[in-house]
């Protein structure tokens, strides 16, 4: 997936048309004057704004090019164009994710409290946990990057990366190396495996008439749960959160 490259107008409408998507489904696809309106508003905006007609049409004409917006003709009994957003499709993201960067195209650069907070007007997010599953999948997909701490906040933020330059997105992260980067330990890929059972335990574990291998497989999956538990309650403990029963 090619990196698009969206100027300041781009961004803040195509955060305004996902978030509008997601709060206000009743009032969506939304016409040029709604657009300007959303893109102008005071609340949920950083800056704030003062487009004018030209600049959001020029704008939409950049993300129709882009393959991010959508133009609906006027209907039966209207004379007015209404627009939507294409970035689940065109960017591959779920619900969560198009909130959380929608948020980011909003606002700009936020911790993880904050982010949590505010995208959670457009889908719930219990937990800084929950939260954190859905930054890792954005970071994969290269939508979003770190802003460590120290550059202007004690504590790391994200933003979103649909200004910079073109690249080719990794592949997306599995949940046990998205917990194992959270613990500061190895890929498990490259981390030793746990200590396997003593061959008496295997014996007793692996069902009735099964051979040493359904043993062997059955004790390297015990193993996988039991270190993803341990890794999810130290992701947990990390986060100030407590995991559900």
């Amino acid at each position: 997936m090619t990196r698009t490259r969206l100027n300041d107008v781009e961004q803040r409408l195509l955060g305004v048309l996902i978030e509008k998507e997601l709060t206000t489904p009743e009032g969506y696809p939304l016409s040029l004057n709604s657009l300007r309106l959303g893109s102008n508003q005071k609340s949920n905006r950083d800056p704030v704004v003062e487009y004018g007609e030209a600049e959001v049409v020029v704008g939409l004409q950049g993300l129709e090019a882009k393959q991010l917006v959508l133009r609906q003709r006027p209907g039966a009994g209207s004379r007015v164009e209404h627009f939507k957003h294409a970035a689940r499709e065109r960017l591959g993201l779920e619900r969560a994710e198009s909130a959380v960067l929608a948020e980011l195209l909003l606002r700009g650069a936020q911790a993880p409290g904050e982010l949590r907070q505010r995208a959670s007007r457009m889908h719930s997010l219990d937990t800084l946990a929950s939260l954190s599953f859905v930054l890792e999948r954005l970071l994969a997909k290269g939508l979003i990057r770190r802003l460590p701490a120290g550059m202007g906040s004690r504590v790391e933020r994200f933003q979103h990366t649909l200004a910079e330059s073109g690249f080719e997105a990794p592949a997306p992260a599995s949940v046990e190396e998205v917990v194992a980067r959270h613990d500061g330990e190895a890929p498990p890929a490259v981390r030793p495996a746990a200590a396997a059972p003593a061959a008496e335990q295997a014996s007793e574990a692996a069902p009735r008439g099964a051979g040493p291998a359904a043993g062997g497989e059955l004790e390297r999956l015990r193993a996988r749960v039991e270190r993803l538990e341990r890794q999810l309650a130290s992701l947990a403990a990390r986060l100030g959160e407590s995991l559900p029963d």
